[in-house]
C-alpha cells in the first residue's frame, strides 16, 4: 500500500514522538531533547536520544535512527503499512487509499496552501501601503514594534469588495480556489459575484504546526462601531444602515486546510520555546499572544475564539505536561476558566494536568506588563493554581460552607466533577483531595483538624513542630514512603511510578516528591547523600527535616540508608500496601454512600472494582506479613 507524502508528513506531525517512545523507554528531558536507555540494545549508560521538534530518534550506541513510524516498526515487528495504520488510528486520522482521486485531492490541498500564502503576502504588503496607514497606526498604538509585526506577519485587508480577489486573479488564481480557501464569500444567489471576506480589518495569519498559513483572523480597528453603515450587497454598491453588528473578530470558515477546533494560534512559533521552558501559556486571543511574545514570553498560544477543545488540549500535552491557562479576571475570563477545567477533566491522566493563572480584575497580559512590568507576569505564571483549586473556587464562590447541608451540597458538586475523570487513579486522587478539603472546611472532626494543620498553604512545618505533634498512622506512612526512597535512591525504578501517584496530605510533601523523582530520573546514579545535598541546595531543607524525623526510623528501620536495598524494597512495598488499603477503604465508603443515592450500573461497577482492589491490597499485606514471619 502506498501513502501520499502529504499524509505521511501530517501523521508524523500529529504523533508525539516523546509520548510514543515514553511508553516504552524512561526518558529524561534536557533542553529540546529527551534521553534514555536504548530499547534496541542493552546498555547501562543512556545513549538513546530523541528530538521532538525534528521528529527523530537516534542511538549513539547501536546507530538506531528513525521517526515514529520506524520506532513502531522496529519495536513491534510491523511492516510499514501496519505501523502507519496503527499510528493513524492513535492520531484519529483516516488512512487514505492511494488512488487517482486521492492524488488529485492532495494536489488541490497544495494549491490551497499556495492561495492562502499569496493572500498573506498581499495583506502584509497592504499594511505598508498608504491605505494601510490607519491599521499600522492601530498596531503601533498597541505598542507593537516593527520586528513583532513582521514576525507575526500582520497585515491589512483594504475596505473594498474585490481588492484581494483582483490581486490574486493577477496571480492566475481562480475564484473557486479563493472560495475554497475561505477568502471569498459566494452569495446564495450564484448570479452575483463572490466578494472579499475580510474588508477594512487588521489581519492575523493563522498557521498550522509547521508554520504554513492555513487561515486568517481579522479585527476591526479602534473607532469602528456597531452602527457603521455597511455597503449594500447589491451590485450598485449604494450604502444603507447595517442590519447586523460588525463582529470585532472574524475568522476564516472551515476549509480543507483549517479546522478551528484543532488549531492553536502561534503554535508553530511557540513550540520550541515551550519545550525549552517546560510550559506553554494559553491566552484568550491573538493580541494577548503577540503582546506576551514581544515581552519575551514566546511560548504563548490561543484558541481561535472558542472554548478550548479536547483536540487542542491534546496538542498542548504533546508539548508539555502542565500548560498554564492565563485568562482575564473579568466574568468572561472566569467563565473561560470553568469551561477549560470542565473540558479537561475527562482527558486527565497521571502526570498530565492544566494550571490556571488568573489576571487581576481589569487587566489583560498587555496591560499587566505595561503597568507592572514583565516580572509581574512571570510571577503570575509561576504561581498558577492546579485544576482542583479552580474547581474548588468555582463551587465555593470564595465562601466556605457553614452548615452540614451546605457541606453536603458542596461535596456532591465536587464529586460530580471527579466522576467525569476517566482515569481511575487520577479520579481517586481528585475525590480524596475534594473530600479532605470539605472535611477541613467543616472543622468538626478530629481528622479534619489534623488535615488543616498539615495542609497549611505555607511550608511552616518545621522539624520541631513535626516531632512534637502527634502523627496519625496514615501521615506517618507518607513520610516513610518518601524517607525510604531518599535513603535508597536505587528503588526509583521499582517504586517511582507508584510514589508519583501518592496523594500527600501536605503540599510540601508533594513538592519534595516531585523534586526527588525529577532528580533521580535525570541522575540515576546519585546516592542518598547526593540526593539530600541536591535537595538542600535547592531550598528543600525544611521539608526534608519534616520527613526525616526520628519517629519515621523508629517505625521503619528499613528507611535508614545503611539497610540493604532488598530489605528496604520489602519494607516500602508493605508500607505502600497499608497506605493504599486505607485509601481504598475511604473510597469504598464514598462509593457506598453514592450507591444509596444512585444505584446506576456505573456506580455499582466502580464500587465492585474498588472492592476487588482492596481485597488484592489486603491479600498483599497478608502475604508480606506471612513472608516476614517465615523469615
Amino acid at each position: 500500500m502506498a501513502f501520499s507524502p502529504q499524509f505521511l508528513d501530517e501523521l508524523r506531525h500529529r504523533t508525539g514522538l516523546a509520548d510514543l517512545v515514553g511508553k516504552r523507554v524512561r526518558l529524561s528531558q534536557k533542553g529540546n531533547e529527551h534521553q534514555g536507555l536504548c530499547p534496541f540494545h542493552k546498555e547501562k549508560t543512556p545513549s538513546f536520544t530523541l528530538n521532538e521538534e525534528k521528529g527523530f530518534y537516534h542511538c549513539f550506541g547501536c546507530g538506531a535512527h528513525g521517526s515514529a513510524i520506524d520506532f513502531v516498526m522496529n519495536m513491534d515487528g510491523l511492516t510499514f503499512p501496519e505501523a502507519v495504520e496503527r499510528l493513524a488510528g492513535d492520531a484519529g486520522m483516516e488512512v487514505p487509499v492511494d488512488s487517482p482521486e486521492e492524488r488529485e485531492n492532495a494536489k488541490k490541498r497544495q494549491t490551497l496552501y499556495d492561495v492562502v500564502e499569496a493572500a498573506a503576502a498581499y495583506f502584509e504588503q497592504q499594511l505598508r501601503m498608504p491605505g494601510g496607514r490607519t491599521a499600522l497606526d492601530y498596531l503601533k498604538n498597541r505598542a507593537l514594534d516593527d520586528a513583532t509585526i513582521a514576525k507575526f506577519r500582520l497585515g491589512f485587508a483594504p475596505d473594498g469588495r474585490g481588492a484581494l480577489k483582483t490581486a490574486l486573479r493577477r496571480l492566475n488564481m481562480t475564484d473557486e480556489q479563493m472560495i475554497a480557501a475561505g477568502l471569498l464569500i459566494q452569495p446564495e444567489d450564484e448570479g452575483r459575484d463572490a466578494y472579499d471576506r475580510f474588508r477594512n480589518r487588521v489581519i492575523f495569519p493563522i498557521t498550522d504546526k509547521r508554520g504554513r498559513v492555513i487561515a486568517f483572523g481579522g479585527r476591526i480597528m479602534a473607532g469602528d462601531d456597531d452602527n457603521k453603515v455597511l455597503p449594500s450587497p447589491g451590485t450598485g454598491g449604494e450604502s444603507r444602515p447595517a442590519k447586523r453588528h460588525i463582529a470585532k473578530y472574524l475568522n476564516s470558515p472551515e476549509t480543507p486546510l483549517f479546522h478551528k477546533g484543532n488549531v492553536l494560534y502561534n503554535l508553530a512559533l511557540a513550540a520550541k520555546t515551550a519545550r525549552q521552558q517546560g510550559t506553554v501559556i494559553v491566552t484568550e486571543g491573538y493580541m494577548d499572544v503577540i503582546a506576551l511574545a514581544q515581552a519575551g514570553f514566546e511560548h504563548a498560544v490561543a484558541p481561535l475564539g472558542t472554548a478550548l477543545t479536547e483536540q487542542q488540549i491534546t496538542e498542548l500535552w504533546k508539548l508539555v505536561r502542565e500548560p498554564v491557562m492565563c485568562f482575564d479576571g473579568d466574568n468572561a475570563g472566569v467563565r473561560a476558566q470553568g469551561r477549560a477545567a470542565e473540558r479537561a477533566l475527562a482527558l486527565l491522566k497521571p502526570g498530565y494536568a492544566l494550571r490556571f493563572a488568573t489576571l487581576p480584575q481589569g487587566e489583560d497580559p498587555d496591560s499587566l506588563i505595561a503597568n507592572q512590568g514583565r516580572e509581574a507576569m512571570a510571577e503570575l505564571i509561576e504561581k498558577a493554581e492546579p485544576l482542583s483549586e479552580v474547581l474548588w473556587k468555582i463551587e465555593t464562590g470564595g465562601r466556605l460552607p457553614k452548615t452540614p447541608e451546605q457541606r453536603a451540597a458542596l461535596q456532591k458538586a465536587l464529586e460530580d466533577h471527579a466522576r467525569r475523570i476517566a482515569d481511575p487513579t487520577v479520579r481517586g486522587h481528585f475525590s480524596k483531595d475534594f473530600r479532605d478539603r470539605v472535611w477541613a472546611a467543616s472543622g468538626s472532626s478530629k481528622k479534619a483538624g489534623q488535615r488543616v494543620k498539615t495542609t497549611a498553604p505555607t511550608m511552616g512545618i518545621g522539624a520541631g513542630a513535626a516531632t512534637s505533634a502527634k502523627i496519625d498512622a496514615h501521615t506517618l506512612r507518607e513520610r516513610i514512603l518518601l524517607a525510604t526512597v531518599l535513603g535508597h535512591p536505587g528503588l526509583y525504578d521499582a517504586v517511582g511510578e507508584r510514589l508519583g501517584g501518592v496523594s500527600f496530605s501536605a503540599p510540601g510533601l508533594d513538592n519534595l516528591r516531585q523534586e526527588v523523582l525529577k532528580t533521580l530520573a535525570g541522575e540515576p546514579d546519585l546516592d542518598s547523600e547526593g540526593v539530600k545535598r541536591h535537595l538542600k541546595e535547592n531550598g528543600y531543607s525544611e521539608i526534608l527535616d519534616f520527613v526525616l524525623i526520628t519517629k519515621v526510623f523508629e517505625h521503619a528501620f528499613y528507611a535508614k540508608p545503611k539497610t540493604d536495598i532488598e530489605t528496604a524494597l520489602e519494607g516500602w512495598e508493605e508500607t505502600y500496601a497499608l497506605y493504599r488499603n486505607t485509601d481504598l477503604g475511604i473510597e469504598i465508603q464514598q462509593e457506598r454512600d453514592r450507591l444509596k443515592d444512585d444505584m446506576s450500573s456505573e456506580n455499582f461497577n466502580r464500587f465492585n472494582s474498588l472492592s476487588e482492589q482492596k481485597l488484592e491490597a489486603a491479600k498483599g499485606i497478608e502475604e508480606n506479613q506471612t513472608g516476614r514471619t517465615k523469615n
